[in-house]
């Protein structure tokens, strides 16, 4: 490490001091305005907390500015304490992380091979997310009152799994949820009283807790903010749902590095710490980043372990090198902000001395496509096994790729058949009418599909009233002169717009109709990021 980085150490007025912090204080200058909500950092390294800081507002009614000792809705970091609640009772002996979760949850119901308490851990129990499929039947998340009680009626009432148990990873907060609901049941505590007794009064972490009233008053809360874009007003964005285990916990950046050290100090000592890096494994032998609500990975050549949050108007990234015993919390009360990202951005000022070339010093070339060329990769393709689109276009003379309708990035071309998109690690070939997505070892096959008619007889034959009976949801299906229209309940009526011939999108995901022996048009199945293979029938 480099002598700053050391003396850093010596004391943390020292500390406010150094040409790191300043840099720190310039990644988050675009926040640190009065009129502005913004994030509260603290950067941890050997025990000791080098650098913390706050920017921004806190309460935009009252012109109250964020501090350090602001409390935060952190979201998803809400889950490795959930995990940690659950280790601390196998380590009591009172339960086993293979027990089916039915022992404790009978209400579940049983889809033949049992679901356990390690499958809910790593997001590997093929049940619904809670907040996408809730969202089907005009639930508005953030906004109307979310329970366990409601949580578990939508799980006591699911008919099919996302997939086979143990076969995939795919997130899912509704088994964060459930374990919270066994803790509740095995300890005789709640959530949140369990965790203020063995985990946040031990470590001194006093102004954190797991908030299942909505209504509670929270001294030195940190309201959350949101905006349509860039010029217009901010807007109060906070959560509104009495749930907990995937989310709800309040804590601030300075009780988080108490938290963070722990992993180092007695949690190390007593074997903890390696029991909350046990990472998932599927049914195939193929082992997962996802551990216990904490994600193993790597930045620049170092290894790391992190998890971000995201709820309404708050943000929040915990990361974590520990071959380094650095650390750097970010949390943020406005939406369309990165705290994880920020985070890294922090680490890299600390220890670029340590760290691999940043991914953008290094990335491969691109070229220049002629028209012609970005005209023959463009169209629409399609996997029906997973029930998947992606579209090809080009736009003010670049390429563009659509993901299901919805998400949107640039695809940037590597030649003239190979492209990287920019959100995310991922990298695209497109050849012979297929494209072929790549990430890490996992590749996904589309073919090329003409688009679907988008005339008005057409789409009549789509028009009435679809029912998904396990959450009693109906949804209805109209023209609109020459395009198709949802109206549900709770919702603004949205368009469904026509891809390829059966197939269209809309802002709840992929919806692909089914037709009975007759050739009618009998019901459709709905496919969207947490939630696979919901089946609507046609009821008119």
């Amino acid at each position: 490490m480099r002598t700053a980085l050391l003396l850093l150490l010596a004391g943390s007025a020292f500390a406010q001091a150094s040409p790191e912090s300043a840099k720190v204080d310039q990644i988050f200058a675009i926040y640190d305005k009065p009129d502005s909500p913004g994030c509260a950092v603290s950067v941890m390294h050997g025990g000791h907390t080098v650098y913390k800081h706050a920017y921004g507002m806190a309460d935009l009614d009252h012109d109250l500015p964020l501090k350090t000792t602001s409390v935060f809705h952190v979201a998803s970091i809400s889950k490795q304490f959930t995990a940690a609640s659950i280790l601390l009772l196998a380590e009591d002996h009172k339960l086993s992380l293979d027990d089916p979760i039915r022992k404790y949850l009978p209400e579940v119901a049983d889809f033949g091979k049992p679901i356990t308490i390690r499958h809910l851990i790593h997001h590997i129990s093929g049940l619904r997310d809670q907040w996408s499929f809730l969202g089907l039947a005009g639930w508005r998340y953030s906004k109307d009152l979310i329970t366990d009680d409601d949580v578990l009626a939508f799980v006591a009432g699911q008919k099919a799994l996302n997939f086979p148990t143990g076969s995939k990873y795919m997130y899912s907060n509704t088994g964060f949820t459930l374990l919270a609901q066994i803790v509740k049941r095995v300890s005789r505590k709640s959530l949140r009283e369990f965790t203020t007794e063995r985990i946040f009064k031990p470590l001194g972490m006093t102004s954190t807790h797991f908030r299942d009233n909505h209504a509670e008053i929270v001294k030195g809360m940190a309201y959350g903010y949101d905006r349509e874009n860039d010029k217009a007003p901010w807007e109060m964005s906070i959560t509104n749902f009495d749930t907990v285990g995937a989310t709800s916990l309040l804590t601030t950046v300075e009780d988080l590095a108490k938290w963070d050290e722990n992993f180092f100090q007695a949690w190390a000592r007593n074997g903890m710490t390696a029991k909350m890096l046990t990472r998932g494994v599927l049914n195939n032998g193929e082992v997962l980043p996802y551990a216990f609500g904490l994600v193993v990975g790597n930045h620049r050549g170092l290894p790391t372990v992190d998890h971000g949050g995201a709820d309404a108007g708050y943000r929040a990234g915990l990361i974590r090198f520990p071959d380094e015993h650095f650390s750097v919390a970010c949390l943020c009360n406005l939406a369309g902000v990165n705290p994880s990202q920020l985070a890294y951005k922090v680490a890299d000022i600390y220890l670029v001395d340590r760290m691999q070339p940043a991914v953008g010093e290094s990335k491969p070339g691109t070229v220049t496509l002629q028209p012609d060329a970005m005209k023959s990769v463009s169209g629409l393709y399609w996997n029906p096994a997973e029930s998947e689109l992606r579209e090809v276009k080009v736009a003010k003379g670049k390429l563009r790729y659509v993901v299901n309708g919805v998400q949107e990035a640039d695809l940037l071309p590597l030649s003239d058949h190979r492209f990287h998109v920019t959100q995310g690690d991922l990298d695209v070939e497109i050849a012979g009418g297929q494209l072929i997505e790549a990430r890490q070892k996992e590749k996904t096959t589309f073919a090329m599909k003409p688009a679907g008619p988008k005339t008005a007889d057409v789409l009549k034959q789509y028009a009435g009233v679809y029912r998904l009976d396990e959450l009693e949801s109906e949804w209805t299906l109209a023209v609109d002169k020459d395009h198709l229209t949802l109206t549900r309940l709770r919702a603004r009526p949205g368009r469904m717009d026509p891809q390829i011939a059966g197939v269209f999108t809309n802002r709840g995901g992929v919806v692909e109709f089914t037709r009975g022996r007759d050739g009618q048009v009998n019901g459709f199945v709905l496919n969207s990021g947490r939630i696979r293979d919901v089946h609507f029938h046609r009821l008119k």
